[in-house]
């Protein structure tokens, strides 16, 4: 009889669900400032905002526990704040969230671009303000696309395992996310347990991959 932790399971979910909405307070912001302005270096930023594309995990990971770390200032703030990051849960949402931030990006930039402008400016002359037009025009006409980034970031942030490894460690019912748990268990020749581990992660991923599809589907219509 084989015996499975779910514990890594929960875990996993906490930090999806923590990465994606820091993407979200981020991404779309960002996402919009990129579709609807023009501003020196904005090519720039979006190839900055992308790198966690194409950066080795490890790599992506170095650099955050670097920013992140008990001896940099941003680690020291957030240490005496109370909330310290690296070899934590929370330090693994970070990186996960860091790891999965381009998919929100791009997708919630391209949901912005594909807005017609001319509605907005139909708002415009009724007298409605910029902040009205973006809530009650802009917004909702984006938000499938916004939707499809998202179950793309839950997804992505859900699987992450070079950057989570790299911050958060593999400490056992503390930081040991999904990916890593599976890992051990292969490491440990525990192959039947791991089976039903990425079983249950393949489901996982192809249902978020499904419903962003069927969003993204929805922006093209």
């Amino acid at each position: 009889m084989t015996h499975v932790d779910w514990f890594p399971l929960w875990l996993s979910l906490r930090v999806s669900i923590l990465a994606t909405a820091l993407v979200m307070l981020t991404g779309i912001p960002l996402a919009w400032l990129l579709a609807r302005h023009n501003f020196p270096g904005k090519e720039l930023l979006a190839a900055l905002a992308s790198l966690p594309l194409v950066l080795p995990p490890t790599v992506l990971g170095y650099y955050l526990l670097v920013m992140l770390g008990n001896q940099s200032p941003l680690g020291q703030w957030f240490n005496q704040a109370g909330i310290p990051l690296v070899f934590t849960w929370r330090g693994a949402a970070v990186a996960a969230s860091v790891a999965a931030f381009p998919l929100l990006l791009q997708t919630a930039r391209a949901g912005f671009e594909s807005v017609d402008t001319r509605l907005e400016g139909v708002a415009r002359t009724l007298g409605r303000s910029n902040f009205y037009i973006f809530w009650r025009v802009t917004l909702p006409l984006a938000m499938p696309a916004i939707l499809a980034g998202m179950a793309l970031t839950f997804a992505r942030a859900l699987g992450d395992f070079g950057a989570t490894l790299m911050v958060a460690g593999n400490i056992p019912h503390r930081t040991q996310t999904m990916s890593i748990y599976i890992y051990d268990l292969v490491q440990a020749n525990k192959m039947a347990e791991a089976n039903s581990m990425v079983l249950l992660m393949t489901v996982v991923a192809v249902t978020m991959l499904v419903v962003a599809r069927r969003l993204s589907q929805r922006v093209l219509r």
